[in-house]
C-alpha cells in the first residue's frame, strides 16, 4: 500500500490504560489524533481539587510550598505560587547538544499527557489539553538531547517542552523554528499559568526514556526481521548446511528466541536446490559460528529485545510523578517513581543485544568476501574481475567500522552515578544517555545488516540457476527492487542506503 493510499491512523484516546508500543509509534510518527476521555477527565479534576486544597495548608508539601531538591526545606508563600511554578520550568530548561528528532519529542508529550491523565498527578485538565493541542497542531518544542540524568524524572528536556506551555522557548512548526510566544500568538493560543505542582508535575517522569524505548523496539522489530532473512539468505548464499537449523537441536536447548529463529530461517530455506547442488560431496564438516549457531546468537538477542519489551511495556502504563496525588483519600504521597533505572538497565540490554545482531552479520559478510571457500563459485570480494574491480571489498570494512562503534555505545551507562542537587539526588540512573545510545545503536545495526543484504543478495547472482528457498527468493527481490546486480565497480553507499531505508520501512 501507498504513502497515499495508506489507511488514516486509528485515533488513540487517553483514559488512564497503559499506551502500546503502537499507538506511541502511532503519534509519534504517524499523527494520530490524541484525545482525553471524559472519566480520564473528571480523574484529572479530582486529583486538582485535592492539590488546591492541599496548597493552603500549613504543612510543607514538596512541590506545593517548597522549594525543589535540595533546596526543598524553603517555604513558599501562597502569593509566590505561580512565580515558583514558571521559575522552575524557567531554570531547569538546560539542556545542550542537538535537538531530539521530531519522532521522540511527540512521543515524550505523549506519554507525558497519558500519565498526567491518569489522574494521580494534580494538574489542570486544561494542562493535558495543551500537550494534545501541540501534537495536534504539529506545534513541536525545540528539545535540546542532553541533559537528563535519568532521575527525577527527564527534568531537562521536560523542562523544555513545558516552556512552550507557558509561551517561552522555541517551536518547530511547518519545519521553521519560531519564538514559542509569537507562534502562540498568531494561532490564537495564549501561554499557560501554571498552578501549584504544575510545573513540577510537567518536569518529573520517565517520559523522553520511555517515548524512546517505545520507538527503538518499533526499529529492533523491523531490524530483526530483516536480520532473520539476512541470515536465511546468507546460508544459501555461503553454501552453508541447513542441518543446523534442524528443530531436534533446538528443542533440545530450550530457548524460545533461538527455537523461533531456527525455524523461520529453515522456513525461508525450504524448497532451496543450491542446498541439493551441494549436499552430497561437499567436502565440509561444519560450517563457521556465524553461519552454524546463528540461531544461538540472534535467538539471544531476540529473548534479551523481549524482556524489554515487558519493561518498556508496563511503563507505558505508569504515573511517574513526584509527589504522588491520591484522590481517593486525599493523600499526597512523596515517592521516586521519576526514577529511571528499570529503563536505563533494559536500554543497556537493548544495545547489548543490537551489538550481536550486527555482529554475526558481519561476520557472515567477511566469510563470504574472503573467497577461501572452494565450494562456493563467488568471487573473492564479490567482484566482476577481482583485482581489476574491487567488488564489495570496503562494505566489510564499513560494516566493521559500525560494529566497532555498537561495541562501544554498548558500554552500559546505568552503571556510572553522578550525584547532583547538592547531593540530596545522590544516585541516578543516566537512562537518558541509555536512551540516546539506543537510538544511535538502532542506526548502526540498521546499516550493518543491509550491508549483508547487499552482498548477500549479489553472491545470489553467482548461484544461478539455482535457486534458494520461496522466502529466500522473497528477500532477494526485495533488494533487487532498489540495488541492481554488480556489473562493474561502483560506490556501494547509496544501495547501502537504499536497503536500510528499505529495512526501517518494514519492506524486507
Amino acid at each position: 500500500m501507498s504513502r497515499r493510499e495508506a489507511s488514516p491512523p486509528i485515533p488513540v484516546t487517553l483514559d488512564g490504560s497503559p499506551l502500546t508500543t503502537g499507538e506511541v509509534v502511532a503519534v509519534a510518527r504517524g499523527h494520530a489524533p490524541v484525545s482525553l476521555a471524559d472519566p480520564a477527565r473528571e480523574r484529572v479534576a479530582a486529583a486538582r481539587a485535592v492539590v488546591a486544597a492541599a496548597a493552603d495548608h500549613v504543612d510543607p508539601i514538596y512541590g506545593l510550598n517548597t522549594g525543589f531538591g535540595s533546596l526543598s526545606k524553603v517555604r513558599i508563600s501562597v502569593e509566590q505560587v505561580h512565580e515558583i511554578q514558571r521559575n522552575i520550568v524557567r531554570s531547569h530548561a538546560a539542556g545542550v547538544g542537538d535537538p531530539l528528532p521530531a519522532d521522540v519529542v511527540r512521543g515524550t508529550m505523549l506519554l507525558l499527557a497519558a500519565s498526567l491523565a491518569r489522574g494521580h498527578s494534580g494538574v489542570e485538565p486544561r494542562t493535558i489539553d495543551r500537550l494534545l493541542w501541540h501534537l495536534e497542531h504539529d506545534v513541536l518544542p525545540v528539545v535540546p538531547s542532553r541533559g537528563s540524568v535519568g532521575a527525577s524524572g527527564d527534568l531537562a528536556p521536560l523542562s523544555h517542552i513545558a516552556l512552550a506551555l507557558i509561551g517561552e522557548g522555541s517551536c518547530l512548526h511547518r519545519g521553521t523554528e519560531r519564538a514559542t510566544g509569537a507562534l502562540l500568538e498568531e494561532l490564537g493560543e495564549r501561554p499557560l499559568q501554571l498552578e501549584a505542582k504544575e510545573g513540577l508535575a510537567l518536569l518529573n517522569g520517565t517520559h523522553l526514556m520511555a517515548a524512546t524505548a517505545a520507538l527503538c523496539l518499533e526499529d529492533a522489530g523491523t531490524l530483526v526481521r530483516a536480520a532473520i532473512a539476512g541470515t536465511a539468505l546468507s546460508v544459501d548464499a555461503c553454501r552453508a548446511s541447513h542441518g543446523p537449523f534442524d528443530p531436534r537441536i533446538h528443542e533440545l536447548r530450550r530457548q524460545q528466541g533461538q527455537t523461533m529463529v531456527a525455524r523461520e530461517v529453515l522456513e525461508r530455506l525450504e524448497g532451496s536446490t543450491i542446498v541439493l547442488d551441494h549436499l552430497e560431496d561437499d567436502p565440509r564438516v561444519q560450517d563457521p559460528y556465524c553461519l552454524r549457531a546463528a540461531p544461538q546468537v540472534l535467538g539471544a538477542a531476540v529473548d534479551a529485545i523481549d524482556q524489554v519489551r515487558t519493561i518498556v511495556e508496563r511503563e507505558l502504563g505508569a504515573v511517574t510523578d513526584n509527589p504522588l496525588v491520591m484522590p481517593e483519600d486525599g493523600s499526597i504521597l512523596s515517592g521516586g517513581n521519576f526514577h529511571g533505572m528499570p529503563l536505563a538497565i533494559a536500554l543497556d540490554s537493548l544495545r547489548i543485544a543490537l551489538v550481536h545482531v550486527a555482529g554475526i552479520a558481519e561476520r557472515r559478510v567477511f566469510w563470504l568476501l574472503s573467497g577461501h571457500d572452494d565450494q562456493n563459485p563467488v568471487t573473492t570480494y564479490l567482484a566482476p574481475e577481482p583485482g581489476l574491480h574491487s567488488g564489495y571489498m570496503i562494505a566489510q570494512y564499513t560494516a566493521a567500522a559500525c560494529c566497532n562503534e555498537l561495541q562501544t555505545l554498548a558500554n552500559p551507562a546505568s552503571v556510572g552515578n553522578v550525584p547532583t542537587s547538592a547531593g540530596i539526588e545522590d544516585y541516578n540512573s543516566m537512562g537518558a544517555t541509555s536512551a540516546n545510545l539506543a537510538r544511535q545503536s538502532i542506526r548502526l545495526a540498521r546499516d550493518v545488516v543491509a550491508i549483508e543484504l547487499l552482498v548477500m543478495t549479489e553472491a545470489m547472482e553467482h548461484q544461478r540457476p539455482l535457486r534458494s528457498g520461496t522466502g529466500v527468493e522473497r528477500t532477494v527481490e526485495a533488494v533487487r527492487g532498489e540495488v541492481t546486480p554488480l556489473t562493474t565497480d561502483r560506490p556501494p553507499a547509496p544501495d547501502i542506503a537504499r536497503i536500510a531505508e528499505l529495512i526501517a520501512a518494514g519492506g524486507v
